[in-house]
């Protein structure tokens, strides 16, 4: 699946959900992404741009992954603490002073003049972190191929059908039922009658596979490509 989000001159295209396995994907440092307070970004550029730097050093080890616990959901920057040395705040690093922090003592070589710290700078932020995500099976009921697909539970069917597109190019040329009724495209699956059943089958201990809910596609004899 193509990665979508941001335009060339670096604005937000469009809301775009993503779940964490697709964040995990991105963990190298020639295509680094984070989450934090519910937002994923990219900070690929960042890392290019301070390439060779020790304060990369706690971003590098957190490519892929989940980093709200470096910040204060309220303020929405990094967590600040009392250094009981010199018992004035400080920003809350343990894992390390990384960039952008400023140093706990004066020193020559730091300048403050980056403009914007990257945790509060919109270019990097490429859309939000799916708050739960469901596995949903998809059945081509022309070829009798299935697909079971994690979607986010924010995203509507016309969303999930870009994600279904890898596997079927001529995925938007056939209706989209469940249950034997046709979905609003629009709407998500919880919108069109499609409930969430995780929790209550896990407290059953039903193995996913019995009870996966499954949406039938049939074609529609036209073979409209996206």
């Amino acid at each position: 699946m193509t990665d979508r989000g941001m335009g060339d001159s670096g604005a937000i295209l469009h809301s775009r959900f993503y779940t964490p396995s697709e964040v995990a994907a991105h963990n190298t440092v020639a295509d680094l992404w984070v989450s934090y307070l519910g937002r994923v970004h990219d900070l690929t550029p960042l890392v290019q741009e301070h390439q060779g730097d020790v304060l990369l050093k706690p971003i590098l080890e957190a490519a892929g992954r989940d980093i709200s616990h470096w910040f204060d959901e309220g303020r929405e920057d990094v967590r600040i603490e009392i250094d009981q040395m010199t018992n004035c705040l400080k920003y809350h690093t343990p894992r390390g002073r990384f960039v952008h922090i400023p140093p706990p003592a004066p020193l020559s070589d730091w300048f403050n003049n980056f403009g914007t710290p990257w945790w509060l700078d919109p270019k990097y932020d490429v859309g939000y972190l799916s708050e739960k995500t469901r596995n949903i099976r998809i059945i081509n009921t022309l070829t009798s191929q299935e697909q079971v697909l994690e979607v986010c539970s924010e995203e509507t069917l016309n969303e999930i059908l870009e994600r279904y597109i890898a596997y079927n190019a001529h995925a938007a040329s056939y209706t989209w039922k469940y249950d034997g009724v046709w979905l609003d495209m629009e709407k998500t699956l919880e919108e069109n009658g499609i409930a969430d059943e995780d929790e209550t089958m896990d407290e059953l201990r039903m193995e996913p596979d019995s009870y996966r809910q499954s949406i039938l596609l049939y074609f529609n004899d036209d073979l409209t490509e996206l």
